[in-house]
C-alpha cells in the first residue's frame, strides 16, 4: 500500500457544550486519563501509521501549538492552519488547510478518538472511484442520533435534521477526501462540511466504509468520562 495520507483535524470549535471549562482551554487540551486529550489522539495516529497531521485551530489554538509543537515527541509531523479573525466553518477550515494537506487526505475532529485501522479505510477510498469516502458505524440510535443511510459501500442519504427510519448508521467522524471536492467551493464564505458532504451524496459521489468499532468523543462530560474509563482500562 502507498504511504498513508496526512490527516486534517478540525480542532477550532468553541466547545460550547463544555462551558465554562472551554472558556480557558480548547477541548483538545482537556485532561483525559491523566494527559491532555490531544496527546492520546496523536499517539493513536502514530500507532496506525499516520505520519502527518494538520490541526485546524481557532479558539485558544495557541495552547495546542504550545503543547504539541512540531509533534516529533508524539511521532507525528504536526502543522497548524489557523482560522484567522473570522469563522470559516468546518468545510472552510478544511479548504483553508489544503495547501498543507495536498491532494489526498483524511479528515477527523479534534474531539474524536477513533481507534480503528486507518489503512483499510484509505484503501477502500482509493478503490472506490469517488472523490470522498465517509466511515460509518451501525449505531441504531445507541450512541448518538443515526443520520446516515448506507448500502453496499455507498452513502444513500446523509442528514443532520431530516432523519428517516432507514438511517441506521451514523457518521463515524472519519473521512477520506481528494482536494477536487473543494473545486466547487472556491469562495471565502463560511462553509459547513455537512453542506459539502450533502452535495456529494446528491451527486452520488460519496462512498462509504463500515466499521464495527464504537467511537469515543469528548464533546460532553459524559463523553469525557466514557473515554477516560476506556483509556484507563486499556493501560
Amino acid at each position: 500500500m502507498k504511504t498513508m495520507p496526512p490527516i486534517v483535524v478540525l480542532a477550532g470549535g468553541l466547545g460550547t457544550r463544555l462551558y465554562p471549562i472551554t472558556e480557558t482551554a480548547p477541548k483538545a487540551m482537556l485532561e483525559v486519563a491523566s494527559r491532555p486529550f490531544i496527546a492520546h489522539q496523536l499517539a493513536l495516529f502514530a500507532r496506525h501509521g499516520i505520519e502527518k497531521a494538520i490541526y485546524c485551530v481557532g479558539h485558544l489554538g495557541e495552547q495546542i501549538e504550545s503543547f504539541v509543537g512540531d509533534g516529533s515527541r508524539f511521532g507525528v509531523d504536526v502543522r497548524y492552519s489557523y482560522d484567522g479573525d473570522r469563522l470559516r466553518g468546518t468545510g472552510g477550515a478544511v479548504r483553508n488547510a489544503l495547501p498543507l494537506a495536498g491532494d489526498e487526505f483524511l479528515v477527523t475532529y479534534g474531539d474524536s478518538y477513533l481507534d480503528i485501522a486507518y489503512a483499510p479505510v484509505v484503501e477502500a477510498f482509493r478503490k472506490s472511484g469517488t472523490p470522498a469516502l465517509m466511515t460509518v458505524f451501525r449505531n441504531d440510535g445507541q450512541w448518538d442520533t443515526s443520520n446516515v443511510e448506507y448500502q453496499n459501500g455507498k452513502i444513500i442519504a446523509y442528514e443532520k435534521k431530516a432523519l428517516t427510519p432507514r438511517m441506521q448508521h451514523i457518521d463515524y467522524g472519519l473521512l477520506v477526501m481528494h482536494r477536487e471536492v473543494f473545486d466547487a467551493w472556491e469562495s471565502e464564505e463560511p462553509l459547513d462540511l455537512s453542506t459539502v458532504l450533502g452535495g456529494l451524496v446528491e451527486a452520488e459521489k460519496l462512498s462509504g466504509f463500515e466499521t464495527t468499532t464504537r467511537f469515543y468523543e469528548i464533546g460532553s462530560l459524559d463523553g469525557i468520562a466514557d473515554l477516560d474509563a476506556h483509556l484507563n482500562k486499556m493501560k
